[in-house]
């Protein structure tokens, strides 16, 4: 097959985990694709994730940059995941895509 092969499941970042009036961004909110209901999550606990963007002064003559992250545990009953990244991710993150790995494989 010529067309490359998509090793990631696609996500939304939804924002950080929050109260009524605090928010903690310690911790993200994902919607993964396809994921709706607890059981689903289950699979992607663990999975690595990554939130890709693009920032103006090149690095190794590279435009892109990277935050990785770790899905850690199911938030509610829909098949949102909550997140850990190495560095918090910026508020401009909110609503973007993010790619969820499919490793470390726990089957």
């Amino acid at each position: 097959g010529s067309q490359p092969v998509r090793l990631y499941a696609k996500g939304k970042v939804l924002g950080f985990q929050r109260g009524q009036r605090t928010q903690n961004p310690n911790t993200s909110l994902l919607k993964i694709e396809g994921v709706k209901t607890i059981a689903d999550t289950e699979f992607y606990l663990g999975k690595k994730v990554c939130y890709v963007y693009r920032a103006k002064r090149k690095v190794n003559d590279s435009n892109i940059r990277v935050i990785w992250g770790k899905v850690r545990r199911a938030h509610g009953n829909s098949g949102v995941v909550r997140a850990k990244f190495r560095h918090n991710l910026p508020p401009k993150s909110m609503g973007a895509s993010c790619r969820v790995m499919l490793y470390p494989s726990r089957i």
